[in-house]
């Protein structure tokens, strides 16, 4: 059994743990409990209706979140010629080919995200079992794929302005960022609204009856917060209306 410091346990006090609170309640109640001496991370945590080892339930797919993660995010662009160009223009943060692969291969991985111009997925993919297990694989589904470079600028700004990438994980789980601490309630209950719809639309076809079965919502180092699945998908499709 993990032990667990008194500041956790006062915080973990103030939670009901057989209640489910709206969304908004639930934001209010975790800045209130939050108690480290750092801007924490907060992050969302939903359990889906899938069977993971099934290729055709798979979720996986982008979001904008409103008000960005909290954090710069340093990008690294796959290019070469014209597409290096405009992606240096762009703000992009690495931008290269082959001397980059090597760095990788060498144990680099001082980036955050990863963008590659189609041309370059033949270099690219053998960086799959270094970048892959850490979520950093460019992904045609993930939008980080780009074939026209003229469509590059736009793909380096988005993951730059609060663009993310979900995916389950092995046990069916999702879990992601959704802001900092010193993010005003409104800005995480938009961005987590954001999430949950974004994460509703990308709802395999192959999965029966509710999909979303539970939502949770903590800080770096506080105890979960239970959310009511129903009106936090409601006010989601709300708020995209």
């Amino acid at each position: 059994m993990v032990k667990r410091g008194k500041k956790y346990l006062n915080a973990a006090e103030k939670v009901d743990r057989d209640r489910e609170y709206h969304p908004e309640e639930a934001i209010k109640l975790l800045k209130e409990i939050s108690y480290a001496n750092f801007d924490e991370t907060i992050e969302a945590h939903f359990r889906l209706n899938i069977d993971p080892r099934q290729a055709d339930q798979a979720v996986r797919s982008t979001v904008v979140l409103p008000h960005g993660t909290g954090r710069e995010i340093r990008v690294l662009v796959f290019a070469a010629g014209e597409a290096a160009r405009l992606a240096e223009e762009a703000g992009a943060d690495y931008v290269g080919s082959d001397d980059l692969v090597a760095r990788i291969n060498d144990g680099w991985l001082e980036f955050d995200a990863t963008i590659a111009m189609a041309d370059q997925m033949s270099k690219v993919g053998g960086l799959g079992r270094i970048l892959g297990r850490r979520g950093l694989m460019p992904n045609p589904r993930a939008g980080t794929v780009v074939r026209d470079a003229e469509d590059l600028p736009d793909v380096i700004r988005s993951v730059k302005g609060g663009r993310v990438e979900f995916r389950n994980d092995r046990t069916g789980l999702i879990h992601n960022a959704i802001g900092k601490r010193s993010f005003d309630d409104q800005q995480l209950l938009e961005n987590l609204l954001a999430l949950t719809d974004a994460i509703q639309r990308a709802r395999p076809d192959a999965v029966r009856g509710q999909f979303c079965q539970s939502i949770y919502i903590a800080s770096t180092m506080s105890p979960g917060i239970k959310l009511d699945v129903a009106e936090t998908l409601a006010a989601a499709e709300a708020s995209v209306r």
